[in-house]
């Protein structure tokens, strides 16, 4: 094999992990973005049907309580979700660069011939 295509087998690889990469900075995205519905949906509480006053409030605040709950869990996962999107995000730009690097160097390399 001549250097040429050797560069231009790595660039090839490196484009099948930048592919990678971004696949799974799209997945990381993807559950991100769920976990952000599911913490604004808890704010669209339902209005409890033909209930008396009362227990209506009682309905209303024993919500409050168990959405409170679910948004503080909510929000730790969602923490964690960014802290793996940003990790993603970042193999995903080394991935770039290093796909582009390769991909001059072969370009480069097969104008020389």
């Amino acid at each position: 094999m001549t250097r040429a295509k050797d560069m231009a087998g790595l660039a090839g690889l490196a484009q099948l992990l930048l592919d990678h990469r971004l696949s799974q900075l799209r997945e990381a995205a993807n559950r991100r973005e769920q976990s952000r519905t599911q913490i604004a949906a808890l704010d669209l509480a339902a209005e409890p049907a033909d209930l008396p006053p009362v227990a209506a409030g009682q309905v209303a605040l024993r919500y409050q309580l168990w959405a409170d709950t679910r948004r503080s869990e909510l929000n730790a996962l969602l923490a964690r979700q960014t802290v793996d999107w940003m990790e993603a995000r970042d193999a995903a730009r080394n991935a770039s660069g290093r796909t582009q690097a390769l991909q001059a160097i072969a370009g480069r390399l097969a104008a020389r011939r």
